[in-house]
């Protein structure tokens, strides 16, 4: 059975490290073809280069040590900080310090399991009207899923996070978010340097249109949904309302004005591009694996279109296991506060400790055939045998993703309605491959036959059964 499964495309991991040159040509152009064999075979590997100290952990315990023992000695870097700051402000992804203790306090009431559970009707919704799209499309049509993708979960985001609607298009929206994106993502070596933020980067003038745009959308839907309140008006209970309405327990403080955009636009962007992302790829590997995709229609097709995550456990293993090959966030890293001792390794001052899922997540000393798509392994009676801190698609620790339960409910349940609707073949002769662009995307998009289920051929064409 090993030898039968698909082995999704990847960059070719590099014999030997790269010189400087190459390197920052590599990291602006796809910072995945930079990694080298050694990092997806030895543990931890420490070396010193443009970046200063740097150590790469791919021991579960090493993770653990960083992100949860020692956690308040490892903050973000300056790179990461640069890089996403500028657009996402002092949302709880880049605030520091007491600034982001305290709205992680506030924040966290917003996500727990009682409140998410609520959420699972609007994304059922948002899921119906894709499988709805997808019927006016028709047989045998060509879909881009990774941009049907974007659309379900900014659908869903319209419905949980802002339930009165965009007064924009949602579309243009949508675009903005990701040549915002597109335009950050590529590594700039004036950052990697750590020259002033004073000097201008290409990348951030190009991303300046689309981040104005988004800038407007969410004010104006900060101000509407504030004045609503203000007048006493009957304001649904969404995300949106839940942010203005959140206060810290320890000290009765509410979240600012800034902070309340900044976590909007955090929900928006990120989430919203990391969970499309993770459904783009989790389509494209079952279009190519046909025992997983007939397990996975059986499991939905028995479960029905109301059912609970619990009853598709199969439909939950395959979203993990495409976020395990196509780790949605491919890469994090921490600065060192103070000189530490990592599984035996110096660690000093200032040092820049990297943890990166796309070679954790495909580490030979720590999965059973790592190139291979096997969503079984996320199983029952399986899962529980992976290393907490060897599977990261969320982080960990406590600045893991506070709507980790949000997303994977979310795009469990719009991967298990599109299954029981359609089936997608890949256009013949395109080339998929993973980019990274502070998410994990398919370059090209996904250029998909429509093969919509219940659809049978007959003497007088197509009809449904």
């Amino acid at each position: 059975m090993r030898g039968t499964r698909f082995r999704p495309p990847a960059p070719e991991p590099l014999a030997r490290p790269p010189d400087i040159f190459t390197f920052l040509k590599g990291a602006r152009a796809n910072p995945l073809s930079t990694w080298t064999r050694a990092h997806f075979e030895e543990p931890i590997i420490v070396s010193e280069g443009v970046l200063g100290h740097v150590a790469v952990l791919s021991d579960p315990a090493a993770i653990r040590h960083v992100l949860v023992d020692h956690a308040e000695n490892y903050r973000k870097d300056d790179l990461q900080r640069r890089v996403l700051a500028p657009g996402l402000g002092e949302g709880l992804l880049t605030a520091e310090g007491d600034a982001w203790r305290r709205q992680r306090r506030a924040l966290a009431p917003l996500f727990t399991p009682k409140t998410v559970a609520t959420f699972q009707a609007p994304m059922r919704e948002a899921a119906e009207r894709l499988a709805r799209r997808l019927r006016r499309r028709g047989e045998g049509r060509e879909v881009n899923m990774a941009l049907e993708m974007t659309r379900v979960t900014l659908d869903v985001l319209e419905r949980t996070i802002f339930t009165h609607g965009l007064a924009r298009d949602p579309d243009a929206l949508s675009r903005a978010i990701t040549r915002y994106f597109e335009a950050i993502g590529p590594i700039d070596p004036l950052d990697v340097f750590g020259l002033p933020d004073w000097i201008p980067r290409l990348r951030r003038l190009r991303a300046r249109p689309a981040l104005r745009f988004f800038d407007e959308i969410v004010d104006e839907l900060i101000e509407a949904r504030k004045s609503l309140l203000a007048r006493g008006g009957e304001a649904p209970r969404d995300l949106l309302t839940l942010l203005l309405e959140a206060t810290d327990p320890q000290t009765g403080q509410g979240l600012s004005d800034l902070e309340v955009k900044a976590n909007v636009v955090t929900f928006i962007g990120a989430g919203h591009e990391t969970t499309a992302n993770a459904l783009s790829w989790a389509i494209y590997l079952v279009s190519q694996a046909p025992d997983v995709r007939e397990r996975l229609e059986s499991e939905v097709d028995a479960a029905g279109p109301e059912a609970p995550l619990s009853a598709l456990p199969y439909a939950r293993a395959v979203m993990e296991e495409a976020m395990r090959l196509y780790p949605p966030v491919p890469f994090m890293s921490r600065a060192a506060v103070a000189e530490d001792r990592v599984a035996g390794f110096r660690i000093p001052k200032g040092s820049l400790v990297m943890i990166a899922p796309w070679v954790l997540h495909r580490h030979r000393r720590l999965w059973e055939d790592p190139d291979g798509f096997d969503p079984a392994r996320f199983l029952p009676g399986r899962r529980e045998t992976i290393d907490r801190f060897a599977y990261l698609p969320f982080g960990a620790g406590p600045r893991v993703c506070i709507g980790a339960a949000f997303s994977l409910q979310e795009a469990v349940t719009v991967l298990a309605r599109v299954a029981a609707e359609a089936r997608f073949e890949l256009r013949p002769g395109h080339a998929v491959m993973p980019v990274h662009r502070v998410t994990l995307r398919p370059s090209g998009g996904l250029p998909m036959t429509l093969r919509l289920r219940g659809w049978v051929s007959s003497s007088c064409g197509r009809r449904r059964e």
